[in-house]
Protein backbone atom coordinates (compact mmCIF):
# COMPACT_ATOMS: atom_id res chain seq x y z
CA UNK A 1 0.00 0.00 0.00
CA UNK A 2 1.32 3.45 -0.87
CA UNK A 3 0.80 6.70 0.93
CA UNK A 4 -1.17 9.47 -0.70
CA UNK A 5 -1.40 13.12 0.25
CA UNK A 6 -4.49 14.94 -1.04
CA UNK A 7 -4.99 18.69 -0.91
CA UNK A 8 -7.74 20.16 1.23
CA UNK A 9 -10.63 22.09 -0.21
CA UNK A 10 -12.26 20.50 -3.29
CA UNK A 11 -15.66 22.13 -3.57
CA UNK A 12 -19.01 20.32 -3.17
CA UNK A 13 -20.32 20.87 -6.65
CA UNK A 14 -21.31 18.94 -9.77
CA UNK A 15 -18.71 17.05 -11.74
CA UNK A 16 -18.67 20.03 -14.07
CA UNK A 17 -18.54 23.33 -12.24
CA UNK A 18 -19.10 26.25 -14.54
CA UNK A 19 -18.69 29.82 -13.32
CA UNK A 20 -18.64 32.76 -15.73
CA UNK A 21 -17.89 36.41 -15.75
CA UNK A 22 -19.86 38.97 -17.75
CA UNK A 23 -17.73 38.26 -20.82
CA UNK A 24 -19.94 36.96 -23.66
CA UNK A 25 -17.03 35.52 -25.67
CA UNK A 26 -17.00 31.84 -26.57
CA UNK A 27 -14.11 31.02 -24.23
CA UNK A 28 -13.91 33.63 -21.49
CA UNK A 29 -10.81 33.59 -19.29
CA UNK A 30 -13.19 34.33 -16.40
CA UNK A 31 -14.81 30.91 -16.75
CA UNK A 32 -13.60 27.69 -15.16
CA UNK A 33 -14.69 24.11 -14.74
CA UNK A 34 -13.79 21.34 -12.31
CA UNK A 35 -13.69 17.73 -13.50
CA UNK A 36 -12.28 14.38 -12.56
CA UNK A 37 -9.67 13.40 -15.15
CA UNK A 38 -6.88 10.93 -15.84
CA UNK A 39 -3.43 12.41 -16.43
CA UNK A 40 -1.42 11.01 -19.34
CA UNK A 41 2.33 11.84 -19.34
CA UNK A 42 3.69 12.76 -22.78
CA UNK A 43 7.36 13.07 -21.89
CA UNK A 44 9.34 15.22 -19.51
CA UNK A 45 7.22 18.01 -17.98
CA UNK A 46 4.46 17.35 -20.51
CA UNK A 47 1.06 15.69 -20.14
CA UNK A 48 -2.49 15.61 -21.46
CA UNK A 49 -5.75 14.92 -19.66
CA UNK A 50 -8.63 12.55 -20.37
CA UNK A 51 -12.07 13.22 -18.87
CA UNK A 52 -14.32 10.31 -17.97
CA UNK A 53 -16.61 11.05 -20.92
CA UNK A 54 -13.70 10.63 -23.36
CA UNK A 55 -12.93 14.35 -23.84
CA UNK A 56 -9.20 14.95 -24.47
CA UNK A 57 -7.62 18.13 -23.10
CA UNK A 58 -4.24 19.70 -23.86
CA UNK A 59 -2.76 22.03 -21.20
CA UNK A 60 -1.57 24.87 -23.43
CA UNK A 61 -1.07 27.04 -20.34
CA UNK A 62 -0.84 26.36 -16.62
CA UNK A 63 -0.79 28.32 -13.38
CA UNK A 64 0.83 25.38 -11.56
CA UNK A 65 3.70 22.95 -12.13
CA UNK A 66 2.57 19.34 -12.37
CA UNK A 67 4.44 16.13 -13.23
CA UNK A 68 2.05 13.16 -13.14
CA UNK A 69 2.63 9.44 -13.11
CA UNK A 70 0.92 7.30 -15.76
CA UNK A 71 -2.82 6.84 -15.14
CA UNK A 72 -2.87 9.20 -12.17
CA UNK A 73 -6.39 10.39 -11.38
CA UNK A 74 -6.83 14.09 -10.60
CA UNK A 75 -9.31 16.80 -9.76
CA UNK A 76 -8.81 19.42 -12.46
CA UNK A 77 -9.69 23.11 -12.32
CA UNK A 78 -9.37 24.49 -15.85
CA UNK A 79 -10.37 27.16 -18.32
CA UNK A 80 -11.14 26.31 -21.94
CA UNK A 81 -8.99 28.25 -24.41
CA UNK A 82 -10.06 26.75 -27.75
CA UNK A 83 -12.22 24.22 -29.49
CA UNK A 84 -10.98 21.05 -31.18
CA UNK A 85 -7.35 21.28 -32.26
CA UNK A 86 -4.48 18.88 -33.07
CA UNK A 87 -6.46 15.80 -32.03
CA UNK A 88 -7.69 17.31 -28.74
CA UNK A 89 -11.23 18.43 -27.96
CA UNK A 90 -9.94 21.56 -26.24
CA UNK A 91 -6.79 23.47 -25.43
CA UNK A 92 -7.04 24.55 -21.81
CA UNK A 93 -5.35 26.53 -19.06
CA UNK A 94 -4.80 24.49 -15.89
CA UNK A 95 -5.76 26.70 -12.96
CA UNK A 96 -5.09 24.02 -10.35
CA UNK A 97 -4.78 20.25 -10.15
CA UNK A 98 -4.96 17.81 -7.23
CA UNK A 99 -3.95 14.15 -7.24
CA UNK A 100 -6.61 11.62 -6.27
CA UNK A 101 -5.71 8.43 -4.46
CA UNK A 102 -5.48 5.95 -7.37
CA UNK A 103 -5.09 2.23 -6.70
CA UNK A 104 -5.36 -1.22 -8.27
CA UNK A 105 -7.89 -3.86 -7.27
CA UNK A 106 -6.06 -6.47 -5.18
CA UNK A 107 -6.75 -9.99 -3.96
CA UNK A 108 -7.69 -10.57 -0.34
CA UNK A 109 -6.03 -13.74 0.91
CA UNK A 110 -4.62 -15.34 4.05
CA UNK A 111 -1.36 -13.41 3.69
CA UNK A 112 -2.84 -9.89 3.70
CA UNK A 113 -6.15 -10.40 5.51
CA UNK A 114 -5.02 -8.64 8.70
CA UNK A 115 -3.54 -5.61 6.94
CA UNK A 116 -6.63 -5.12 4.72
CA UNK A 117 -9.00 -4.82 7.69
CA UNK A 118 -12.77 -4.38 7.58
CA UNK A 119 -13.69 -1.25 9.55
CA UNK A 120 -16.90 0.62 8.66
CA UNK A 121 -17.22 3.70 6.44
CA UNK A 122 -20.10 5.77 5.12
CA UNK A 123 -20.30 5.81 1.33
CA UNK A 124 -21.64 8.93 -0.35
CA UNK A 125 -21.45 7.68 -3.96
CA UNK A 126 -20.01 4.75 -5.90
CA UNK A 127 -19.87 4.94 -9.70
CA UNK A 128 -17.86 4.00 -12.77
CA UNK A 129 -16.11 6.85 -14.58
CA UNK A 130 -14.06 5.92 -17.65
CA UNK A 131 -11.94 2.92 -16.64
CA UNK A 132 -12.19 3.59 -12.91
CA UNK A 133 -14.47 2.92 -9.98
CA UNK A 134 -14.88 6.20 -8.12
CA UNK A 135 -15.80 6.10 -4.43
CA UNK A 136 -16.72 9.10 -2.28
CA UNK A 137 -16.79 8.07 1.38
CA UNK A 138 -16.67 9.24 5.00
CA UNK A 139 -14.60 7.75 7.82
CA UNK A 140 -13.79 8.46 11.46
CA UNK A 141 -10.25 9.65 12.07
CA UNK A 142 -8.26 10.62 15.16
CA UNK A 143 -5.30 12.42 13.60
CA UNK A 144 -2.53 9.96 14.48
CA UNK A 145 -2.38 6.73 12.46
CA UNK A 146 -3.04 6.91 8.68
CA UNK A 147 -5.75 4.52 7.57
CA UNK A 148 -5.75 2.04 4.67
CA UNK A 149 -8.32 1.99 1.85
CA UNK A 150 -8.53 -0.85 -0.69
CA UNK A 151 -10.84 -2.55 -3.18
CA UNK A 152 -10.42 -6.33 -3.06
CA UNK A 153 -11.49 -9.57 -4.66
CA UNK A 154 -12.12 -11.77 -1.64
CA UNK A 155 -10.39 -15.07 -2.37
CA UNK A 156 -11.37 -16.34 1.11
CA UNK A 157 -15.11 -16.18 0.37
CA UNK A 158 -16.38 -19.32 -1.37
CA UNK A 159 -20.04 -18.34 -1.19
CA UNK A 160 -20.14 -16.41 -4.48
CA UNK A 161 -23.17 -17.40 -6.55
CA UNK A 162 -23.78 -14.52 -8.96
CA UNK A 163 -22.59 -13.75 -12.46
CA UNK A 164 -21.18 -10.44 -11.26
CA UNK A 165 -17.56 -9.75 -10.35
CA UNK A 166 -17.78 -9.44 -6.58
CA UNK A 167 -15.59 -6.84 -4.91
CA UNK A 168 -15.29 -5.43 -1.40
CA UNK A 169 -14.42 -1.89 -0.36
CA UNK A 170 -12.16 -2.30 2.68
CA UNK A 171 -11.03 0.15 5.36
CA UNK A 172 -8.42 -0.48 8.05
CA UNK A 173 -8.33 2.09 10.87
CA UNK A 174 -5.54 0.17 12.65
CA UNK A 175 -7.57 0.51 15.86
CA UNK A 176 -6.63 4.19 16.01
CA UNK A 177 -8.63 6.71 18.01
CA UNK A 178 -11.47 8.23 16.02
CA UNK A 179 -12.54 11.75 16.91
CA UNK A 180 -13.92 13.33 13.76
CA UNK A 181 -15.75 12.45 10.54
CA UNK A 182 -13.66 13.09 7.41
CA UNK A 183 -14.53 12.82 3.73
CA UNK A 184 -12.28 10.94 1.33
CA UNK A 185 -12.19 10.01 -2.34
CA UNK A 186 -10.46 7.16 -4.17
CA UNK A 187 -10.33 5.71 -7.70
CA UNK A 188 -9.64 2.06 -8.58
CA UNK A 189 -8.36 0.92 -11.99
CA UNK A 190 -10.89 -1.52 -13.47
CA UNK A 191 -9.08 -2.43 -16.70
CA UNK A 192 -7.64 -5.72 -15.35
CA UNK A 193 -11.25 -6.87 -14.77
CA UNK A 194 -12.16 -6.75 -18.46
CA UNK A 195 -13.39 -10.03 -19.93
CA UNK A 196 -12.30 -11.05 -23.42
CA UNK A 197 -14.93 -10.87 -26.19
CA UNK A 198 -17.30 -8.72 -24.10
CA UNK A 199 -17.91 -4.97 -23.93
CA UNK A 200 -18.95 -4.75 -20.29
CA UNK A 201 -18.88 -6.52 -16.93
CA UNK A 202 -21.20 -6.26 -13.95
CA UNK A 203 -19.61 -5.41 -10.61
CA UNK A 204 -21.07 -5.91 -7.14
CA UNK A 205 -19.23 -3.75 -4.61
CA UNK A 206 -19.83 -4.70 -0.99
CA UNK A 207 -19.27 -2.01 1.66
CA UNK A 208 -19.35 -2.37 5.44
CA UNK A 209 -21.27 0.72 6.54
CA UNK A 210 -21.82 2.00 10.09
CA UNK A 211 -25.47 0.90 9.79
CA UNK A 212 -24.80 -2.46 8.13
CA UNK A 213 -23.64 -3.91 4.85
CA UNK A 214 -24.47 -2.24 1.52
CA UNK A 215 -23.89 -3.61 -1.99
CA UNK A 216 -23.56 -1.34 -5.04
CA UNK A 217 -24.29 -2.96 -8.40
CA UNK A 218 -22.61 -1.06 -11.24
CA UNK A 219 -21.69 -1.79 -14.85
CA UNK A 220 -18.20 -1.21 -16.22
CA UNK A 221 -18.52 -0.56 -19.96
CA UNK A 222 -15.54 -0.54 -22.31
CA UNK A 223 -15.09 -0.36 -26.09
CA UNK A 224 -18.02 2.07 -26.20
CA UNK A 225 -18.41 5.47 -27.81
CA UNK A 226 -17.81 8.70 -25.90
CA UNK A 227 -21.51 9.57 -25.63
CA UNK A 228 -22.29 6.23 -23.99
CA UNK A 229 -19.62 6.77 -21.34
CA UNK A 230 -20.66 10.27 -20.30
CA UNK A 231 -21.11 10.50 -16.53
CA UNK A 232 -22.15 13.27 -14.18
CA UNK A 233 -21.71 12.78 -10.44
CA UNK A 234 -21.01 15.15 -7.56
CA UNK A 235 -17.43 16.08 -6.74
CA UNK A 236 -17.02 15.65 -2.99
CA UNK A 237 -15.57 17.81 -0.27
CA UNK A 238 -12.10 16.42 0.50
CA UNK A 239 -11.04 17.27 4.01
CA UNK A 240 -8.41 14.67 4.85
CA UNK A 241 -5.11 13.28 3.61
CA UNK A 242 -4.89 10.59 6.24
CA UNK A 243 -5.30 7.40 4.26
CA UNK A 244 -3.38 5.12 1.91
Amino acid sequence: MRRFFLAIGIFTIGIILFLSSCDDSAHSLGEFRINIATAIPNGENSYSLLLDNGTRLWPAASAVTYNPEMNQRVFLNYTILSGAKDGYNHYIKVNDIWNILTKDVIELNTHNEDSIGNDPVKTNAVWVGGDYLNVSFMFNYGGVQPHAINLVKNMLDESSSTNNIELEFRHNSYDSQQYKFYEGFVCFDLRPLRVENTDSVKLSVKVKEFIGETTYDVIYKYNHGIAELATEMPIPVISSNEYY
